[in-house]
This record gives C-alpha cells, structure tokens and sequence, in this order.
C-alpha cells in the first residue's frame, strides 16, 4: 500500500492536482472578491498566502519528481503549508463564531522583504476587519469548509509524506 501511495504521491498527477486545487482556491476567493464583494480580512489574505504555497511547491515538485530526497522535501513542505493553513482557517472560524478573542487589523503583518500586499494589492490587499466569511453551499460558511480543507489537506500530506519516506519508490 505504502509503495502505490508513494507512487502516487509522485506522479505527475497528484502534483498537478495539488497546483490546480491551489489555484482553483485562490480563483474563488478572488470571485468572492471582485463579482461577490465580499472583501478579504487580515486572516483570509494569510489562508491565500498558505494557498499560494501549495501552488508554488507543486510547481517545483513537478519539476523535481524524479528525485527521491527533493520528492520528499516537497512532501514535507505540503506538511507545513498545511498546518500554517489550518492554524489560519481555525483563527478565522474562531473569529467568526466568537470564540477566540482578538481582533484584525488592516496591517498584513508582512515583511517588508516579503510585501506581497504592496506588490500585488489586487490579490493580498487586506480590505476589511475579520468578522464573518460569506455563506457557500448548504449553509457551510467559508471559514468552516477552509478548516475541513485543511484537516484534509494535512491528513493527505503527512499520508503522502509517510509513504515516500517508507516507499520504495525510486
């Protein structure tokens, strides 16, 4: 089992499904964005940030697939993405249902080295203050299916990542 899995985990394929669900992500919160107006907070632009990691990753793996050790490392950094995604998703439903204290500022939080709201404000610009994320399908508010992705998407990776360390995969 562990050996198809590593396979999988791979294969062209799953690298440019991790890619398109990334950039599929984005594309609705930047639907949302422009054709909804429903305006980003401070959290919501970190979860595309996250997202954008995954995007980049998968990019880089499919170019490096064919090397066990980056392979790998590619896997372990979808680990990482994927924890930095939930901790964000979890914040924002927090703040949604009231039960985190805190607030969102306007400020990204960004570096200066790292100021992805100043060099592509149409996409990472923080609009409003965290409160409520709008309502998609069947009543599941964006903030909840965010924290399902990203317990699905953890539990996908570290799978992954198991299997390409105990694999005998190439």
């Amino acid at each position: 089992m562990l050996n198809r899995l590593a396979r999988i985990g791979g294969s062209a394929g799953y690298w440019l499904a991790v890619l398109a669900a990334g950039v599929s992500l984005d594309a609705v919160a930047l639907y949302y964005q422009y054709a909804l107006d429903y305006y980003p907070c401070v959290l919501c632009i970190h979860v595309r940030i996250w997202v954008l990691g995954f995007v980049l990753v998968a990019a880089a793996a499919l170019l490096v697939r064919g090397s066990r050790p980056l392979r790998v490392l590619a896997h372990l950094l979808t680990v990482g993405l994927s924890i930095g995604l939930l901790e964000r998703a979890w914040m924002l439903l927090g703040i949604e249902r009231g039960t985190v204290e805190g607030s969102c500022s306007f400020d990204s939080g960004l570096p200066a080295w790292f100021a992805l709201d100043q060099w592509f404000p149409a996409v990472f610009k923080v609009w409003e203050a965290c409160g409520y994320t709008p309502e998609l399908l069947f009543g599941v508010t964006m903030a909840e299916a965010l924290v399902a992705l990203g317990v699905v998407a953890l539990l996908v990776s570290v799978t992954m990542t198991v299997a390409s360390l105990a694999g005998k995969n190439r």
